[in-house]
């Protein structure tokens, strides 16, 4: 204080020896600060509220605590709120006898929190530190979730301080959230006040890790073969856009500083306690375990958020040469974007494997060896797409009901091609115009073709095409 100007101070301290009186609390943001010992304290309003429903609101909404210091104090006052709310009390009808005892414990245990210092400054000498880390906790139960993030920073000569940064406690939905959901949402929390610190900390932090003691949780941040449904996923999502699941830790219950604030504390115990001290291990430096592994989802089977795996099995009829036309080959089509370029990337590995197997393919010319390939695309195209249809010819069968091209009354060739059937075979069309072969329309072989033709036309319009 004594480096500021004396028309820099506040009114109260102008006149103050600064060197030899005591200076009076000051108020900072909200807070009380005790400027002999640069330490926040509290002061509560002794003003007397009613035991009614708008009295405990007012002395809950009277306590004001931006960065969480209190956070395992008021919760509890926000679930005595919460069950009011419940039981449809007016505001200004006394409550009950068990309630009203319940508020006048929990009223007169705040007294203690006058007796309270925390430390303005997160721990001494920071800008003379060598390594400084964020590690943020989360916790969750049937009444709250919570979060708490804390400072630790470590010297030359490797000792380590730990300070209060951040904490936040919110009250836990009444129903339809399952402990595993609650965990998640409290890993969230977590992430969203370690987003914040990260974004108005003015210091530089070489690491950041985050812990949480559900095993559930930790499943869903580091699966990679599963899916989940829509809740789950959209957190997981979210925890995985802003964080590795290398971040990610496993943490005791009991030793988790944020399973102070879901089960509430008393007030005269905050002093000492996990949530503002930091937890112990913490002021311990030793070698970080990783989980190479990673952390395995959670008999995964069981869980009801995560989907379940469905197998589709298809059966494939071999052709005459004895190969299986109904595997998905055609997905390799997709890399095309251009009927030519496939045809020839397809007629050098035919040729390939031609020259491999010892066959003669040299006796035909370079326009037959084309055309032999675009026949061999549409005849693994349509084996694929018509697999059931060509199978029920071959056996002299009718088509099935549900089949596209039912009406069509199509028709194996010589060469094996499914073709259009019909009376137009008396006409004097050529074979390709009275029995057109079959393409899939929305297959992307259809999409290459008439892409092709289009572009010979010089795009002319459809008609032409």
């Amino acid at each position: 204080m004594s480096a500021f100007a004396a028309e820099d101070l506040a009114t109260n301290l102008k006149d103050l020896d600064l060197q030899a009186e005591d200076m009076p609390l000051q108020r900072s943001l909200g807070l009380g600060w005790d400027v002999n010992s640069d330490t926040f304290v509290f002061q509560l309003s002794k003003d007397h509220k009613p035991a009614t429903r708008r009295g405990l609101l007012s002395t809950v909404n009277g306590i004001y605590d931006p960065l969480g210091f209190l956070a395992p104090v008021t919760i509890y006052g926000k679930l005595l709120l919460r069950k009011l709310i419940l039981q449809t009390q007016d505001w200004d009808e006394p409550l009950s006898e068990e309630l009203t005892s319940l508020w006048n414990s929990w009223k007169d245990s705040l007294d203690a929190l006058e007796d309270l210092h925390i430390q303005r400054t997160y721990v001494t000498n920071l800008s003379k530190v060598m390594r400084k880390e964020l590690h943020v906790y989360s916790d969750a139960s049937e009444k709250a979730i919570a979060a708490v993030i804390h400072l630790r920073t470590t010297d030359s000569d490797g000792q380590s301080k730990v300070g209060f940064v951040l904490g936040k406690a919110k009250v836990a939905p009444m129903s339809g959230h399952t402990i595993p959901r609650l965990e998640l949402c409290a890993s969230v929390l977590a992430l969203e006040i370690a987003q914040c610190v990260l974004n108005h900390l003015d210091i530089q932090i070489d690491s950041v890790k985050y812990y949480t003691d559900s095993k559930v949780v930790l499943g869903y941040i580091c699966n990679e073969s599963r899916r989940f449904y829509i809740y789950v996923g959209n957190r997981v999502d979210r925890i995985r856009k802003f964080t590795t699941p290398s971040q990610w830790n496993y943490l005791s219950t009991d030793r988790n500083p944020a399973d102070l604030a879901t089960r509430c504390l008393p007030a005269h115990e905050l002093q000492d306690s996990a949530w503002l001290q930091g937890p112990k291990q913490l002021h311990v430096i030793k070698r970080e375990e990783q989980n190479e592994n990673g952390h395995p989802l959670i008999e995964p089977d069981e869980d009801k958020e995560i989907r379940p795996i469905v197998s589709s099995m298809k059966t494939c009829t071999a052709d005459n040469d004895g190969e299986q036309p109904c595997t998905p080959m055609t997905q390799r089509f997709q890399r095309f974007s251009d009927w030519r370029r496939l045809v020839v990337a397809m007629n050098f590995l035919r040729h390939m494997l031609f020259k491999f197997k010892g066959k003669d393919i040299d006796l035909n010319t370079v326009t037959e060896r084309y055309q032999d390939t675009e026949h061999f695309v549409i005849r693994i195209v349509q084996s694929e797409m018509y697999c059931e249809e060509i199978d029920c010819i071959r056996r002299d069968e009718p088509l099935p009901r549900r089949s596209p091209i039912a009406n069509l009354n199509p028709f194996l060739d010589d060469q094996g091609f499914l073709r259009v059937g019909g009376r137009i075979v008396n006409s004097k069309l050529t074979l390709q115009e009275k029995r057109p072969l079959i393409i899939p329309g929305r297959h992307h072989i259809a999409t290459l073709l008439v892409r092709h033709y289009h572009e010979n036309v010089k795009h002319q319009g459809r008609h032409f095409t």
